[in-house]
């Protein structure tokens, strides 16, 4: 990788560890102590996109931040499956490791997902969720522009090749621009054909149909929803999603109507950087609450 944290040095100030899976690396952030929470990232972003939330709740709480496999500062093991299961199963290994028993979760993208699937197989752990711009169940719907991405060969070329999957997200995912290093901190560890392979192996991993090898992985995540009728959550859900748009939020409402929900009409994609001066002290105080 020629991507160095001294290039985010500003942006992303922060000392990561690794643990050994399976012989990969897995980078990942452990900062202050208290209450445990997990943020789980999507595709195609990294630790990085929780750098604000990650600074605001550091003093009170313990912060764990992986970086899936393939992604940010991992491993980018070029011949490994970089399906929903495995980034399960890596969650539970670091958190197995960690020591981890109770804890809060934070998802946003493919974080909804894998977070979720972990939450199923562990709901006594789970204290609360926060949910952002995500889904953890089975739906049909898929942007134009990310299905021409799934296809065979082309796929590959536009994705690892042109970089046309992280690039374009810098603007696609936002309704306000990125200052200049930010924008630099989302790709900087997607910088060549071999470093996007795990953006590629997500674009392809999204099941759409039983077809799919992760249709019944999804399958199981989205039965194990069931547990969390309860348990604390908060939605903040940026309206201008290209991807994650008002339908699967009215989805995350009707299936848990407990929920506490704040919509911002104006946001993107990347809810936390177009709302994080609303969004971040919602979440502080949430946690504390819950």
């Amino acid at each position: 990788m020629t991507f160095s944290l001294h290039s985010v040095r500003q942006t992303y100030p922060f000392q990561p560890h690794t643990i050994s899976i399976d012989g990969h690396a897995l980078s990942y952030l452990d900062e202050g102590e208290g209450p445990v929470v997990v943020m789980l990232h999507g595709n195609p972003t990294w630790s990085f996109y929780y750098r604000n939330l990650v600074q605001l709740l550091k003093p009170c709480c313990r912060v764990i931040v992986p970086d899936h496999l393939g992604c940010g500062l991992s491993d980018k093991p070029q011949n490994y499956p970089y399906r929903l299961e495995n980034h399960i199963a890596n969650l539970e290994h670091l958190l197995a490791k960690l020591n981890i028993d109770k804890l809060s979760l934070v998802l946003h993208d493919w974080g909804g997902s894998i977070g979720m699937g972990y939450a199923a197989r562990h709901p006594e752990r789970i204290q609360s969720l926060v949910v952002l711009n995500t889904a953890a169940f089975r739906s049909k719907r898929i942007p134009l522009r990310i299905q021409i991405c799934r296809t065979p060969v082309l796929g590959a070329l536009l994705v690892r090749g042109l970089n046309a999957f992280a690039r374009p997200a810098l603007s696609m995912a936002v309704s306000h621009p990125l200052a200049p290093e930010v924008a630099r901190g989302y790709i900087g560890p997607y910088d060549s054909w071999k470093n996007r392979v795990a953006i590629h192996g997500f674009v392809r991993d999204i099941p759409l149909s039983a077809k799919d090898e992760s249709w019944q992985t999804l399958k199981e995540v989205e039965e194990g929803l069931v547990h969390f009728k309860k348990t604390p959550m908060l939605i903040c859900w940026g309206g201008r999603d290209f991807c994650f748009n008002e339908h699967f939020y009215r989805i995350w409402r009707k299936k848990f109507p407990q929920a506490r929900a704040r919509y911002f009409p104006e946001a993107g994609h990347y809810v936390l950087e177009d709302a994080f001066e609303e969004i971040g002290p919602l979440v502080e105080k949430f946690l504390a609450s819950s």
